[in-house]
Order: C-alpha cells, then sequence, then structure tokens
C-alpha cells in the first residue's frame, strides 16, 4: 500500500470518528459501560455453568 493511500484512509477514519463522537452523549457512553459490564458478569456465570455442567457430566461418563 502506498504512503498516500495509507494517508487517504486515515484521513478517512478520523473525520469519521470525529463526526461521531460528536453525535454521542453523556448517557450513551454511560449506557453502553453498563450493559457492557452486565454482558462481561453473565457471560462469566454462563462459563462457570458451562464448566459445573462439564464436571458432572465427566463424573457421570466415568460412574458408567
Amino acid at each position: 500500500m502506498s504512503q498516500s493511500v495509507s494517508h487517504i484512509r486515515f484521513s478517512i477514519l478520523g473525520g469519521t470518528a470525529s463526526s461521531v463522537w460528536m453525535r454521542i452523549s453523556s448517557e450513551d457512553f454511560i449506557k453502553t459501560a453498563v450493559m457492557a459490564a452486565f454482558g462481561a458478569v453473565v457471560s462469566y456465570l454462563v462459563s462457570l455453568l458451562v464448566k459445573c455442567i462439564h464436571k458432572r457430566l465427566k463424573r457421570l461418563r466415568l460412574k458408567d
């Protein structure tokens, strides 16, 4: 990729990011942070549940 094409792509990305940044309110940031935290907690709990189920199934297979 030539250097001029790289500069054009970064300019387009920078302009897009700047226009989006101006439209996002602080409420959106807070909502996004809360949803991300909730998603992380749910993901962690589901992974623990799957791990527990996997252990139980493994024990049942060893008994048979």
